[in-house]
């Protein structure tokens, strides 16, 4: 087994080389090519097949990472993407967008020997793919029909994956998105240069092929209410993700050329689906030629500042609170922003926005870090005195997203949630306060990652599954 693994010592680490920044500055396609077969065999023969695989224990969806490190090394390529598909529904797309540094890749054991972790996540993005191009995923071949239906708000991620399994589970499904596009922020959220769409939306096909029902541009809320849909379907999942932005208080917020991040991607995802975007067309969205601020240190804010480098900003600036070694995006993501051109203003927090009317001017506060606060992070503090005025045409807001209000949203004041707005659930089923409505996703957990997403939808696909099972029975026992 081991003749082909094993090899960090005499192999180094080589992920696929990435674009000349000034090209890929250019365009949103990927910053970087996949491996060839010959390359990602090689870097899967690194893995040290641990007795104890931290890489596994740290991935949210447990992924069988050596097992298919192991099949790729060897040239089992098939296997490979059938032990990958076996735990995730969408292995080609975690391989691109989750920050593996801060899961498995960071807790890869030759990584702390000093070798440097094993590329898991390109590799994971290779295998699929090559399924992809080589026929080998798939489509949903539903089990016998159990005459239940069960309806899905949300087609992001966890609604995608739980489609996905009660589907092959034989369960009628129905997904309802405001979107006219399916895949939530996998569309509309995350720019092209880390996930080109045409990724998603063959995931999307898939689907459609395999009978789930797509009601894009339907909105719970407007075009019907929770009570209706749950006299429709047999289950409820509720997977909206959560939508509304963190505001900023400060003077002058209010300017025009002051946007919301999530605004601001969806125009640039739209442009790059040939829409008509009116509010990008008209310069409001669009950054080309502005001195752009970006106001955050998430992976959100580094998708906006990579993108307004795409649309061709004069200047592009990150002011982030804290200092480089506290900030929650990814490093990487962060490397790539500082090679494509962007400025990182760090310990810095916007004091007011100048106008009039238009915005024209950031005044910002310098800030040191103080005590921990409750999450035990040191708490940024304004450093008086320091202030600095900065230019600027337009400022993205990229402050996080918190949940919206889903009881009056979705004219059911009886659907329990958390004083933070997010929903409430029973941690054994992941059912709501309503028998049969479930929630899964950053809805019940916050805004988080895309992968731990698709896990909720996996396990909550589970929940409901058992749940129709028991209904079922009881209904003919009844008759």
């Amino acid at each position: 087994m081991t003749g082909n693994m094993l090899q960090f010592v005499d192999q180094a680490q080589a992920y696929p080389a990435k674009r000349d920044a000034s090209m890929r500055a250019e365009d949103f396609r990927e910053i970087a090519d996949r491996y060839g077969a010959p390359a990602a065999e090689e870097q899967a023969g690194r893995c040290s097949q641990c007795g104890v695989p931290y890489c596994t224990v740290h991935c949210p969806l447990h992924n069988h990472i050596p097992d298919w490190l192991r099949l790729t090394a060897e040239g089992r390529l098939r296997e490979a993407y059938e032990l990958s598909n076996a735990t995730s529904t969408m292995p080609e797309i975690c391989g691109r967008i989750c920050p593996q540094d801060r899961l498995c890749e960071g807790n890869c054991v030759i990584e702390f020997s000093g070798h440097g972790a094993v590329t898991i996540g390109s590799v994971e993005k290779f295998i699929t793919d090559t399924a992809w191009e080589n026929g080998w995923v798939e489509p949903i071949t539903p089990g016998p029909m159990r005459g239940q239906s069960v309806g899905i708000i949300g087609a992001g991620p966890a609604g995608l994956t739980a489609a996905d399994l009660l589907r092959t589970a034989g369960y009628e499904v129905h997904v309802y998105d405001r979107h006219d596009r399916a895949g939530g922020l996998l569309t509309y959220g995350i720019p092209g240069f880390k996930l080109e769409k045409p990724v998603v939306m063959r995931r999307v096909d898939r689907l459609k092929a395999g009978g789930v029902v797509f009601h894009e541009g339907f909105e719970v809320g407007r075009d019907t209410g929770l009570e209706d849909l749950r006299t429709r379907h047999d289950a409820i999942l509720i997977a909206t993700g959560v939508y509304r932005a963190r505001g900023l208080l400060a003077p002058g917020v209010e300017a025009q050329g002051v946007v919301e991040a999530l605004d601001y991607l969806t125009a640039s995802n739209r442009k790059g689906f040939g829409d008509a975007v009116p509010a990008f067309d008209d310069g409001t969205l669009d950054a080309a030629g502005k001195r752009v601020v970006v106001v955050g240190g998430g992976d959100t804010a580094m998708d906006c500042v990579r993108t307004a480098i795409r649309q061709g900003a004069a200047s592009v600036a990150c002011l982030y609170r804290r200092d480089r070694t506290n900030m929650p995006g990814s490093p990487r993501e962060v490397a790539n922003a500082e090679e494509e051109g962007v400025e990182f203003v760090w310990l810095s927090a916007p004091q007011s926005f100048g106008g009039p009317g238009r915005i024209a001017s950031v005044t910002i506060a310098r800030m040191r870090l103080g005590a921990p606060d409750a999450s035990g992070r040191r708490a940024p503090e304004t450093d008086p005195g320091n202030e600095e005025v900065r230019g600027a045409d337009l400022v993205i807001k990229a402050l996080g997203f918190d949940a919206e209000d889903l009881p009056r949203l979705f004219g059911a004041p009886e659907l329990g949630v958390t004083r933070w707005g997010t929903a409430m659930v029973d941690n054994a089923t992941l059912m709501t306060s309503l028998d049969g409505v479930f929630a899964a996703g950053d809805i019940v957990r916050g805004a988080s990652l895309v992968v731990w997403a698709i896990r909720d939808g996996r396990d909550v696909a589970g929940h409901i599954d058992r749940y129709l099972r028991a209904r079922a029975k009881s209904e003919r026992k009844a008759a």
